[in-house]
């Protein structure tokens, strides 16, 4: 088992919880991105920087990832592609992507794309702080610990 983050749009503070569970539990945290990213550090922390590109990093996400591993992202094209290779994934918000919830979540960010593209609504900026962090900690610690059962229940885990 292991957490893959995508790493390029995922918060400081995001990262930092995302390390110190990998500390606290042992599991291997990968941070895949197309550029370093700082911080990334322990012995339980792997940064998999990968070649400037469309789509580079995500590409590289899903040859990583196995069932059983936890993603987080907010990027939904690239959940739905986790999703389908039967991976959890939440993003920086604590939001959990699932097959049934995806579709909705896709359609409404092409429908903001769009009213984006034609100059309807202005960039947001979305501000993270405590709040944030503490429904993405929430999230990703119920999740891991979810997983981290289900890993030991398994018949080839041992």
């Amino acid at each position: 088992m292991k957490i893959l983050v995508d790493a390029d749009s995922c918060p400081r503070l995001a990262r930092e919880a995302v390390l110190r569970a990998a500390r606290r539990t042992g599991i291997q945290a990968v941070f895949v991105a197309n550029r370093l990213i700082p911080g990334i550090v322990g012995d339980k922390a792997v940064m998999e920087r990968c070649p400037a590109g469309e789509g580079t990093a995500d590409d590289r996400m899903v040859e990583l990832a196995r069932p059983g591993d936890l993603a987080v992202t907010r990027d939904i094209p690239l959940a739905c592609r986790l999703v389908e290779g039967s991976i959890r994934v939440i993003d920086d918000r604590g939001r959990v992507y699932t097959q049934e919830n995806l579709r909705e979540h896709r359609s409404l960010r092409d429908f903001m794309l769009g009213l984006a593209e034609k100059g309807l609504i202005g960039a947001r900026v979305r501000t993270y702080g405590k709040r944030e962090l503490k429904a993405f900690a929430d999230s990703f610690d119920r999740i891991l610990s979810q997983l981290i059962r289900e890993s030991t229940r398994s018949p080839s885990s041992g």
